[in-house]
Formats: C-alpha cells, sequence, structure tokens
C-alpha cells in the first residue's frame, strides 16, 4: 500500500523475485513509477479500505507492507491485513518513532525511517571513532568492530563475550568472515565484530581493549 519512491522499489524488487504483488495507490499517475516491465497489478483507492484491499488479493496474500507517506494510513491498514485478513507477515513504515514503538506492541513490525535516517546523518556528520558497520531501521541494534587488545590472543570467544556482556555477531580472519562459536580461539589479526545496544557500546568497546583482560 503506497507507490512513492518507497513502495514503487519495493514492488519492483519483488517482482523481479518472481513473486505476485499488487499495488495499491489512491493516485493512479502514482503507479507510473513502477516502470513497463513491472509484472503486477495496480489498483487505485484507498489502502485501508476493505474493499479496495480484496481487490488487490488481500485473501490470499502471504505478505502485505504499508508504505503510504502518511502514518495513520499505514497503521490502520496494517491493521487491517492483519487482525481482519489474517495476513502473517506485515510491516508498516513510520515517520513518527515513538508511535513505532507502540505499534510494535501491538506486535506489528515497523520502520521508522526518519529515526534511522537521522540517526545514520549524525554518525556521518559526527563520527565518533567507532567503526559501525550495521544498525536496524528502529535504530536500536547495532554492530561495531570490537577492536581487541593482545591479550586477547588465544582466548576464548566466551571469555570475550563474559567479559564485555556482549555477543559476538561475527568475526573476519584473513580477509574472510566467518560465523563463530563460543569455543573458538581469538588469533592475532583477527577483526571482532559485536551486537551492541547505544547504551553499553562505550563499556563494550572498552572491556574488548583493556589491557589484562584476556588473562595473561
Amino acid at each position: 500500500m503506497g507507490c512513492g519512491r518507497l513502495g514503487s522499489t519495493l514492488a519492483n524488487k519483488l517482482d523481479a523475485r518472481d513473486h505476485s504483488v499488487a499495488v495499491i495507490d489512491q493516485n493512479a499517475d502514482a503507479f507510473r513509477r513502477l516502470g513497463a516491465e513491472f509484472g503486477g497489478i495496480t489498483v487505485t483507492g484507498i489502502g485501508f479500505d476493505r474493499e479496495v484491499l480484496r481487490s488487490a488479493g488481500i485473501e490470499r496474500a502471504d505478505a502485505f507492507a504499508a508504505v503510504s507517506s502518511g502514518d495513520n494510513s499505514n497503521i490502520i491498514s496494517a491493521r487491517l491485513a492483519r487482525e481482519t485478513f489474517g495476513v502473517s507477515r506485515v510491516v508498516a513504515r513510520i515517520y513518527d518513532a515513538k508511535r513505532a514503538q507502540v505499534y510494535e506492541r501491538l506486535g506489528i513490525p515497523t520502520v521508522a525511517t526518519i529515526r534511522w535516517a537521522a540517526d545514520r546523518m549524525v554518525r556521518h556528520l559526527v563520527p565518533e571513532g567507532t567503526v559501525e558497520v550495521f544498525r536496524d531501521p528502529t535504530s536500536s541494534v547495532s554492530i561495531v568492530e570490537a577492536p581487541l587488545h593482545r591479550d586477547w590472543v588465544g582466548q576464548s570467544l566466551s571469555s570475550l563475550e563474559e567479559a564485555t556482556g556482549a555477543r559476538v555477531a561475527y568475526l573476519m580472519r584473513f580477509g574472510i568472515g566467518s560465523l563463530a562459536t563460543p569455543s573458538t580461539v581469538l588469533q592475532d589479526g583477527d577483526q571482532v565484530f559485536m551486537l551492541v545496544t547505544d547504551d553499553i557500546v562505550a563499556d563494550v568497546l572498552a572491556s574488548a581493549a583493556g589491557a589484562g583482560l584476556g588473562g595473561h
């Protein structure tokens, strides 16, 4: 629901993967964004109107994305898809981060685009020395590189996790990424990337870089 820049891009990506896609927008001109190669169907109407949803095939849909420009429209249509039509996978784009938290508690995954974009821009404008390689769209969890003190060489990954209080997402060894296990022994030159939240990232990085924590 919604054929703006995000909706049309999402629809084209799904269509290119051979999914059956229906796009709803109250402005028929918006469907021009889909391009001539789009193989799905388009339905002109209000995205939270039950008959419009039925016309788009909501009753046989496996997933529904509410990505219009209005928070209220997105959450109403998302709740209809989930609660009235029983669609198992539903997601809504929400501009208001506070609203997004409420809708998450209702069981509807949300993408709070403004908060996510603003956070990414701040990190580019005011770098704080943390190498962040991923941040989830709600801006709650990130993956950061944790430079290790040399004392960690020869220690197990589980020891590092216990000391830092954070989980290792993956490590790079000889330029190759891998999903390490708790028994993995850290080697010289390993790059370790850890899952953190903003409230613990400083402590995690300090523990990883601290001398003597590896037990030598």
